[in-house]
Formats: C-alpha cells, sequence, structure tokens
C-alpha cells in the first residue's frame, strides 16, 4: 500500500489505498518511516497519494486500538524533517487528521485546487500528534493553528495558501512540471550545499 520509486536521485513514495481513503495503519506509516530513514543519497524526497485523497490520517479501527497515540507518527515526521535533501508533499487532494504530520515535517507543500484541510482531534477526543501544533504554529501561527486544532475549521486551498500552510496550488496535471521546476536545481547541486542551506534556513 506503499509504492516506492527510486529515480536516480529522486526518492517518490506514494500512499495507494484508495479503497480507504489512503487511510494509515501502522504497518503503512512504519514503511513510510523505513524508506525515509534509507533514503541514502537522494537530494529529493516526495510524498503523494493515490486517487483524489491524499489521506484521510489513521486507520479509524487501529486508532481505537491505539494507533493514534503510537510514536510511530513521530518516527515518520522526524524522519522527514532530518532528511538531508529537500522534501515535498506533493498533496493530491484532501488531508486530515495525523497525516498532517508527514506534510507538516516537509520542506514544501504543493496541493490540487480541490484539496481540504482539517485535523478534527477535538472531535474525536484525541491530541494531536507531539510535534505537529508547533510544526504547524512556525507556519501559519498559533491562533490559526488553534482555529485549525481546537475550533475544527476545514480549511480549503486557497485559505491554506492565504495562511501560508501550503506553498502552491497546482492542478493535478501540472504536478509533474512543477515538481520538476522545484526540484531541478537540488538536483544540480552538492549534497554539502543542500544540507548547508537546509542549516541555514533553520532544519
Amino acid at each position: 500500500m506503499i509504492r516506492a520509486a527510486r529515480q536516480e536521485d529522486v526518492l517518490r513514495l506514494t500512499i495507494d489505498r484508495t479503497d480507504k481513503a489512503n487511510s494509515l495503519t501502522r504497518e503503512m506509516l512504519g514503511e513510510l518511516a523505513d524508506h525515509v530513514a534509507r533514503a541514502g543519497d537522494a537530494k529529493v524526497l516526495i510524498l503523494t497519494g493515490e486517487g483524489p485523497v491524499f489521506s484521510a490520517g489513521a486507520d479509524m479501527a487501529e486508532a481505537k486500538a491505539g494507533l493514534a497515540v503510537d510514536p510511530v507518527w513521530e518516527r515518520l515526521s522526524g524522519a522527514i524533517a532530518a532528511f538531508d535533501g529537500l522534501s515535498i508533499a506533493a498533496l493530491n487532494g484532501t488531508l486530515a487528521g495525523g497525516a498532517f504530520g508527514m506534510a507538516l515535517a516537509c520542506d514544501l507543500r504543493i496541493a490540487v485546487p480541490s484539496a481540504k484541510f482539517f485535523y478534527p482531534v477535538m472531535r474525536l477526543g484525541f491530541l494531536p500528534q507531539p510535534s505537529d501544533p508547533a510544526r504547524m504554529a512556525a507556519l501559519i501561527g498559533p491562533a490559526r493553528t488553534k482555529l485549525i486544532l481546537m475550533a475544527g475549521q476545514k480549511i480549503d486551498a486557497p485559505e491554506a495558501l492565504a495562511m501560508g500552510l501550503i506553498d502552491r496550488i497546482v492542478p493535478h496535471d501540472d504536478f509533474a512540471a512543477v515538481l520538476g521546476d522545484l526540484t531541478r536545481d537540488v538536483i544540480a547541486a552538492a549534497p554539502q550545499q543542500i544540507a548547508g542551506i537546509k542549516r541555514m534556513t533553520g532544519q
């Protein structure tokens, strides 16, 4: 349910569980974390989904059985945050719940015009993953973070762009061209230069 494709300097990970809105099981989260940790000398990491939804978050049956508080979420977001290259969340559709963690840990986020963003922890009775509120607040500020996490608001793509939650709105058919443009300079650069710029920007 996780497809990994390595093409030269680019590692692409695709969530493919379309019959369940790409909801994430513990096995899938562990597999994602393992792929990122083993990315080696890849200069670019792209996270995306299959179908009309990026991810609906945790598989609800597993969430109720303990996945909602499992450390595997932090292992995944921590591995993405520690990746030495450029990480991009290519959000092919709605991003919800715990799936926020992997997108927030990325360097860049692009999304289709129809994407929605919501993190319904208050309604479901869970706390967000530990690193998510701080990463979200660093992007959009504490008040807007509370708008999503506490007030339970669903944000559309234009509002997410205005907030700074995402960096560009891109029609799905243009993803390949835009990703090529965003990664061209990184692929051509030396690893030391890539890592140096990430350090200089506080990552």
